[in-house]
């Protein structure tokens, strides 16, 4: 579709106007803190639980793609008119000052930052999108459902997910916060919730501190739950593939007490059950409303906890992106640190990785982050002091988390498969 006749809003007059436009054109378009930026306008639709109100899915330019969103007709600007983009530009609402037409590397960090999550996404980095990336990048470019409510809790999506049949086109959907059943009526989901039987996810509690919880579930036992949580995951992540396939994997749930009402979900991890590589988390989540809690951080160091009691050293799948190199890279410098700190005698790097379960391989990366490898020729040495140990804690690589694991709290033992699965993985005689 392209050359309809709709409104628009003149913010410049004020008022609505007349006007041709084309979809696959570039308008300014306004944000939620009330700044322009220039937009793609890739497609329009009526939105149900807006009286039916015309709404566009435009793409910013100069933004991350989860800020892509379907807007109303009054935050489309065609008062001004968006010439060759040789860059980004942003105007204010109701100002046409040159400096207002260009956004500062400040501007970008702060719209990029919006809802930012303490995410942690295991993806390919994207240097040069492989013809894989382009397709994927394709089908997923429009993100149908725009906000969902889990429980008590309003959230925008991020990013597009392949929920099935109608579900998937709806511009919101309703979530139980215990089961994770998803419906597309308010009505259905209020009746759901005083019938549904659950107040925490399936599976084990294999952790419980104060209001926290963590739960791990099998996803070949508890498959339809474990599908939903994916489903829910990749609104919040953009490169997840995994949505049905999770049999082979195994998921630890975090939730948060709330009073009378049960267990609310708040993020998660998983793994394989059996990993080669020792990859001890493959896909990590906290929801938005539970962010900047220091969960994220409780994530990874609860998925090492449970290495250390395999007696096997692990590390998330990589490559990693730019986010979750850095959330693992300051648990990595917190936990060497406090190991280098606090060790009497001769500590070598075996020893600590028989103590913290972090792979040689990370260990390297972390302490060259810190400036501790010295490269001599074709070779590397350690260069590390009490001294430079101590001012490295001192300093703001080193960051003590908020809400540490308590190892004493974790009753869990290790995946063993069934004698049916043995015998299904041997080889055929």
């Amino acid at each position: 579709m392209s050359g309809r006749i709709i409104a628009c809003y003149d913010s410049a007059n004020q008022q609505h106007q007349q006007t041709e436009m084309e979809l696959s054109g570039h308008y300014f378009c306004k944000l939620t803190d009330g700044s322009y930026h220039v937009a793609e306008v890739i497609n329009t639709r009526n939105n149900v639980h807006k009286n039916n109100a015309l709404e566009y899915y435009v793409h910013y330019k100069s933004l991350d793609r989860r800020m892509d969103d379907w807007i109303d007709v009054s935050w489309i600007d065609l008062g001004r008119k968006v010439g060759e983009m040789s860059s980004p530009s942003s105007i204010k609402s109701g100002h046409t000052n040159k400096e207002d037409n260009i956004i500062t590397r400040r501007q970008k960090r702060k719209h990029n930052e919006i809802s930012n999550p303490e995410v942690i996404e295991t993806e390919s980095e994207k240097i040069a999108k492989s013809p894989v990336e382009k397709e994927h990048e394709q089908l997923t470019r429009i993100k149908y459902i725009s906000e969902i409510q889990l429980g008590k809790y309003f959230m925008k999506t991020w990013y597009f997910s392949p929920f099935p049949d109608e579900y998937g086109k709806q511009p919101r959907l309703y979530i139980c916060e215990f089961c994770l059943y998803y419906m597309c009526i308010k009505e259905n989901f209020q009746a759901h919730y005083h019938n549904c039987k659950h107040r925490h996810p399936p599976g084990k509690r294999i952790y419980q501190k104060g209001e926290v919880s963590v739960y791990e579930v099998d996803g070949k036992v508890d498959k339809m739950y474990c599908q939903n949580l994916c489903l829910l995951a990749k609104l919040f992540l953009d490169h997840k593939t995994l949505y049905y396939d999770v049999e082979p994997f195994l998921f630890y749930v975090m939730t948060e007490e709330d009073g009378s009402r049960g267990s609310t979900t708040v993020g998660y991890f998983s793994k394989e059950k059996e990993s080669p590589e020792y990859n001890n988390v493959a896909c990590i989540l906290i929801l938005p409303p539970f962010q900047r809690k220091s969960y994220g951080k409780f994530l990874i160091s609860f998925s090492y906890e449970l290495s250390k009691k395999q007696h096997k050293p692990g590390s998330p799948e990589k490559p990693l992106s730019d986010l979750g190199r850095k959330s693992y890279l300051s648990y990595w410098k917190y936990v060497l640190l406090n190991c280098m700190n606090n060790f009497v005698g001769k500590l070598t790097l075996k020893k600590l990785t028989e103590m913290t379960s972090i792979t040689h391989e990370d260990m390297m990366t972390t302490l060259n982050s810190m400036g501790l490898v010295k490269y001599w020729g074709n070779g590397t040495t350690l260069s590390i002091s009490s001294e430079s140990i101590r001012n490295l804690m001192n300093s703001n690589q080193f960051k003590s988390p908020r809400l540490a694991v308590d190892p004493k709290c974790i009753q869990w033992q290790p995946y063993i498969k069934t004698e049916k699965e043995e015998r299904k993985d041997s080889p055929q005689k």
